[in-house]
């Protein structure tokens, strides 16, 4: 019989509920992907728009965060080494933000901040509470704790503060209630990096440093080092949170920058030394576009650092500078974390669910069988073709870089949905 390397899958979360976050995710980075092919123009302007506000939440909350809660549903009970408090509460936790956020994407889209906007963002605040609440709740009924549950733990934290601030500037957008000293736009780059340094990095740091041993089957292990990385993000997040209310002056933001840069040089450390020592010495299609992740990480905070020399030594922001920082990030080491990981988990969720009762029968699929890794390979060949495409047309300008490159990105999303169907709705396995 095959094992997990998620561990006993059936005892601890019911498929039940992760899968339908992976399904949610697969769609949401469709979604994503046709608004960026039919708006790639709008990476011409400014950063402050309708449809890259609608991209960048569908992106952020659709892609990133659900796949995000739906994967930790299952890897959180394995960290602690004890079950999911309440999978109703899961259940609640993907129907309150399923439904919050393709409002709120909507209204975006039709920059519309009135009562749709922020009857989205309240579902997506009460999805996030509920999370937050079953992941405390398993915390403290566990008597295992680790540091990857504190990485994951302090994320959805930083999680609930992202959207609840983002939250309020929509409501204080309208004008009819006045909930922040300065106007809401003031906000917008903390909104940013709370969610993008406190909830993505943090948690893919957490996540990401049991995974890739895991997977690699190496037995590197460093708790001193991971616990680190925690304070440095951490700490990081905090000072610029102070610097950005108190202290607003441009160059200042180098120390948290580079306090982030030290983190993600230590972490991809981790992850060399896991690769080193590794059992396993052929790694798969999947792990090696998860470590490429780890290197795409680093990329924009070296493009942040770029952008804080520029405001510093000229006084101006240099839009598309600021667009390609943004867009770094949600298709770049968070799509590629997701894309490469998803085939490392999903698989294995799936088989336990339609083989595993039947493994007594004898010959069985193995969890790769289950999915086309000729399909992956194309997906990631085109996917990084599109992220670099359309990343230069972003600096460059160029029309015919960001149609082409996001018209690889689109082809990417529709192979990863392709291989995603294929493995949830297969009923048997067809050699």
């Amino acid at each position: 019989m095959v094992g997990s390397p998620l561990g006993n899958v059936a005892r601890t979360t019911s498929h039940k509920v992760v899968i339908p976050f992976y399904l949610y995710a697969a769609v949401s980075f469709l979604a994503g992907t046709v608004l960026l092919f039919l708006s790639h123009g709008a990476f011409t302007g400014h950063y402050f728009q309708p449809h890259i506000l609608a991209i960048t939440h569908t992106m952020a909350l659709g892609w990133g965060t659900m796949i995000i809660l739906g994967a930790s549903h299952q890897l959180f009970p394995v960290l602690i080494e004890a079950d999911l408090y309440s999978e109703k509460l899961a259940y609640a936790s993907f129907l309150l933000a399923g439904l919050g956020i393709p409002v709120l994407v909507q209204a975006f889209f039709r920059f519309s901040m009135g009562a749709a906007a922020q009857l989205g963002g309240s579902l997506v605040v009460a999805g996030v509470l509920c999370y937050l609440a079953n992941i405390f709740i398993s915390i403290s009924k566990s008597k295992r704790e680790n540091v990857h549950a504190v990485f994951v733990f302090t994320a959805a934290l930083w999680l609930l503060l992202t959207v609840a601030l983002g939250l309020t500037l929509v409501i204080d957008f309208t004008g009819t209630h006045h909930l922040l000293p300065r106007g809401s736009l003031h906000y917008l780059s903390l909104h940013a990096h709370l969610g993008i340094v406190g909830w993505f990095l943090l948690l893919v740091l957490g996540v990401g440093s049991r995974l890739i041993p895991m997977f690699l089957i190496s037995k590197h292990s460093d708790p001193r080092m991971l616990w680190t990385i925690y304070a440095l993000v951490n700490a990081a997040l905090l000072g610029y949170a102070v610097l950005f209310l108190y202290f607003p002056q441009a160059g200042l933001n180098f120390i948290p920058a580079l306090m982030v840069l030290a983190a993600l040089l230590l972490f991809a450390g981790y992850c060399r030394k896991a690769y080193m020592v590794r059992i396993r010495r052929k790694v798969d299609h999947q792990m090696k576009v998860s470590l490429l992740s780890v290197g795409l990480l680093v990329l924009p905070t070296l493009v942040l650092l770029v952008l804080i020399a520029i405001l510093v030594l000229t006084g101006r922001e240099r839009t598309e500078v600021t667009l390609l920082y943004g867009f770094t990030i949600f298709f770049g080491w968070i799509t590629a974390i997701i894309l490469g990981m998803t085939f490392k988990t999903l698989p294995f969720i799936v088989w336990n669910k339609v083989y595993r009762p039947r493994a007594y029968i004898g010959k069985m699929p193995s969890p790769k069988d289950l999915y086309s890794d000729r399909v992956f390979v194309a997906m990631a060949f085109t996917y990084l073709a599109g992220f670099a495409g359309f990343a230069v047309g972003i600096l460059a300008g160029n029309m015919l870089l960001l149609q082409s490159g996001a018209a690889l990105l689109l082809l990417a999303a529709i192979l990863y949905n392709w291989n995603i169907g294929r493995m949830v709705f297969t009923k048997k396995f067809k050699p």
